[in-house]
């Protein structure tokens, strides 16, 4: 009834020869960021909206990425979905699927004549969210990889180099010995196991999670992670966590707060977390890339993103696309994407963004910052490091850490509980397979 009045409203006006006051248009952004994080989304909001008359960027916390995209989701069906979304990584291949849902971004821009160039961003970042023929599915929004933080002064006490990070997992397990002999908790402790041991491990090693190019290439990819490296990786994770020299510290970011209040002194997880380790932890902070095995050919290569992107919906009014298209080329300019990187820790998502980053000398002022832009551009991706586009990944990570979790323990050989994870990953793929609209 609201809307059939509105309209009649309109209607009249222009009958009468009067015309209605103009008002910006609404665009839902719903997101998953809390805490600082959300407070910095309502900043670029109301940046863009002052930077502007046409259009008003209304940003909503939905809850974390999976509560987020679920209620996106649920919207869709009754048809008070947002135009924008922000989705996890993993569900990529979940949202590509969704192909009467979405409005893919480089359509978007290139409908709009909005000024739009794929090259200007970072490959290892627009590689994730990418078709075969590298047009973006989606806009590349918080990105981050996992990078090695120390504890500078528990490596004095241990009589380790505190400005020399270990490089390679040999040289991790002897600092982590030493740091334990020198009365250390623990050793060294990660975050996101699959995330770090898995996905992470395999691209910087340069091996394939899955067959068609970690399923950018099709529904019908097979994983086959269980390799000879990977099992020793794992087998050597196992046998560091009978000394504590490397200690198990659950999933997600439950080992964090472990680094910050000094009981391991090596900690490897998301490059976003540094502002928050640098300012809670009461020590110095040393930072490194992540380690690799070196007698693997290969090695390093580079690492691949965690994070999230936006995704555009259908089924909304032009007028507010329009907006979206000039929000998106608001969000690339070089000093926003900068300012949201010095900000966050998440990774600038354009080289300019990059290099005015450098030039204003917050590398210099703020040690550790651009290792993960660093790590992530190490090498052109490959095919094994440019990402995953698996469907039901967030089920196969759980599938992952379960059998990670039975090797760690020794409740399970390495080879066995790799064998395991790649048997359930599968089934769940192929499930994914056949509910597919492409199938």
């Amino acid at each position: 009834m609201t809307v059939l009045l509105r309209s009649l409203s309109f209607i009249a006006a222009v009958s009468w020869g009067v015309t209605p006051a103009s008002a910006a248009t609404d665009i839902m952004w719903w997101h998953a960021m809390s805490g600082e994080l959300g407070k910095q989304v309502e900043k670029l909001a109301a940046e863009f909206n002052a930077s502007q008359a046409d259009y008003r960027i209304v940003p909503s916390y939905k809850g974390n990425y999976t509560e987020t995209v679920t209620a996106a989701i649920f919207a869709f069906r009754s048809r008070s979905q947002p135009a924008i979304v922000q989705v996890n990584e993993i569900a990529t291949a979940t949202m590509t699927a969704a192909k009467g849902a979405i409005y893919p971004v480089f359509e978007l821009m290139r409908d709009e004549q909005e000024r739009f160039s794929p090259s200007a961003y970072l490959p290892a970042v627009t590689g994730y969210y990418a078709d075969v023929d590298g047009n973006l599915l989606s806009f590349p929004f918080n990105a981050s990889t996992p990078i090695l933080y120390y504890n500078k002064d528990m490596f004095r006490r241990a009589g380790l180099d505190p400005e020399v990070a270990p490089r390679t997992w040999p040289e991790v397990g002897m600092a982590a010995t030493r740091l334990r002999d020198s009365g250390a908790l623990c050793g060294f402790t990660t975050s996101w196991p699959s995330w770090i041991h898995v996905e992470n491990f395999s691209a910087f090693h340069n091996l394939p999670i899955a067959t068609r190019i970690n399923g950018f290439g099709g529904l019908d990819a097979v994983l086959i992670f269980n390799n000879p490296v990977l099992t020793r990786h794992v087998a050597q994770l196992a046998d560091w966590q009978s000394a504590k020299v490397f200690d198990y510290s659950g999933r997600g970011q439950s080992a964090e707060p472990r680094f910050q209040k000094g009981e391991c002194g090596i900690f490897i997880g998301s490059s976003a977390t540094r502002a928050d380790i640098k300012a809670n932890s009461k020590f110095e902070v040393g930072y490194g890339m992540m380690p690799y095995w070196p007698d693997v050919a290969g090695a390093p290569q580079n690492s691949i993103i965690g994070g999230a992107t936006l995704w555009v919906l259908r089924d909304r009014p032009r007028a507010e696309y329009k907006g979206v298209a000039k929000f998106f080329a608001f969000l690339s300019r070089p000093e926003v994407q900068a300012a949201w990187h010095q900000a966050t820790g998440y990774v600038p998502i354009t080289r300019a963004a990059f290099e005015l980053t450098r030039a204003q000398g917050f590398y210099d002022r703020d040690p550790g910052a651009a290792i993960a832009i660093e790590q992530i551009t190490l090498h052109p991706p490959t095919e094994n490091s440019r990402g995953l586009r698996l469907g039901s990944f967030v089920l196969i990570r759980d599938a992952i850490e379960d059998e990670l979790e039975q090797a760690i323990s020794g409740r399970k050989s390495p080879q066995a509980a790799l064998d395991a994870a790649v048997e359930r990953g599968n089934k769940l793929l192929r499930q994914f397979e056949r509910a597919s609209p492409d199938r």
